[in-house]
């Protein structure tokens, strides 16, 4: 039987870790045995916009490209980003969203209105999606910038991924002065979902 395609959609904003977290996966799965392909959207990464990264592995792939409703998971780096790209998840997919609310700044001049509660809304359109303080952990843990680590940690346990190649990734692409870190933050991701 051979493995199908699996899709998994990257959202959130600038400066999260996006692009290198879906450089991860893509590499890991290489890694597995896989064909793997991606594209991003960095939109105004620089300035705190929209980030978005597709990211497509299985046996043969031949489009980065996820239509509307075929993501397998949508791997959410902001709660109320989360919400803005469910149009993608298919009818069996999976939410894994940090909790973290990132206010944009056109919210908070009071020219639009942020969600009050995202998380509950999620939940609500979403009933098993992944909540995780990975901001929360990242800060426990000494570094706001382990986030994505985390966050991988958590999507490692949801994927048909060589766990060993997760490791071997993630201490490769990260800087080498922040690898125990990142190595530490994704084994308190994988943790959370063996509770």
């Amino acid at each position: 039987m051979t493995t199908p395609t699996t899709n998994i959609l990257l959202v959130g904003v600038g400066g999260q870790g996006i692009i290198l977290a879906s450089e991860i996966i893509s590499e890991t799965a290489l890694r597995s045995g896989l064909d793997a392909k991606k594209s991003e959207v960095h939109g105004m990464s620089q300035r705190g916009g929209v980030v978005s990264s597709h990211v497509r592995f299985g046996p043969v792939v031949h489009s980065p490209l996820i239509e509307e409703g075929r993501a397998d998971v949508i791997l959410s780096f902001e709660i109320l980003e989360s919400l803005r790209w469910l149009n993608f998840l298919a009818p069996a997919g999976a939410v894994l969203a940090n909790t973290q609310k990132i206010v944009p700044p056109i919210a908070a001049a009071g020219l639009t209105t942020y969600l009050a509660d995202p998380a509950a809304e999620l939940t609500a359109r979403v009933p098993g999606a992944v909540l995780v303080p990975a901001d929360a952990i990242a800060r426990e843990l000494g570094n706001t910038r382990l986030v994505n680590s985390v966050m991988l940690g958590v999507l490692s346990t949801m994927t048909p991924l060589a766990e060993d190649a997760w490791r071997a990734v993630v201490a490769e692409f990260v800087p080498a002065k922040a690898r125990d870190a990142n190595l530490a933050a994704f084994e308190r991701g994988r943790a959370l979902r063996a509770r």
